[in-house]
């Protein structure tokens, strides 16, 4: 299972990619970048919703329990928006390749960094000379790449 899951986190990059082109054309579409953020994530709902129809096993948490979750934890939804706004805005000046490199780059360094505090309710993973040394190399490629 382990090794499905690497591949699934693999194709979670691929798809990134797919993605960022995709909504880049349906801005060309629109004619507007938000539209096209807002389009993005209709079809994503739905798709969703289309899962938790087919899928889901749980039941839906009662009003209360929504009602006390801390508000930090409902900001993943603009964490993604955010996401597909920017990359709709920019993938087309800098290109794929470049945008994928810095997005990887910022996650690694963020991850480590969560890792090391224990942020967001994670377990901690402190900082050692492995992780420094492999950020470095990714800031390396990053740089390789960023120069074409």
């Amino acid at each position: 299972m382990y090794y499905f899951f690497l591949l699934l986190a693999f194709l979670i990059g691929v798809t990134n990619t797919f993605q960022s082109g995709v909504n880049a054309q349906l801005r060309l579409a629109t004619q507007n970048p938000i539209l096209s953020s807002i389009i993005s994530f209709v079809t994503g709902l739905v798709g969703l919703l289309v899962c938790y129809a087919l899928f889901n096993k749980a039941p839906m948490p009662s009003w209360d329990t929504l009602r006390i979750i801390a508000w930090w934890k409902w900001l993943g939804g603009a964490c993604g928006a955010f996401y597909v706004l920017t990359v709709i805005f920019i993938v087309k000046d800098i290109g794929p390749a470049n945008l994928l490199c810095l997005i990887i780059a910022g996650q690694l360094v963020a991850g480590v960094l969560i890792d090391h505090f224990g942020w967001v309710g994670f377990a901690v993973h402190p900082i050692n000379a492995w992780r420094v040394l492999g950020i470095a190399l990714i800031m390396g490629g990053v740089w390789l790449v960023l120069k074409n």
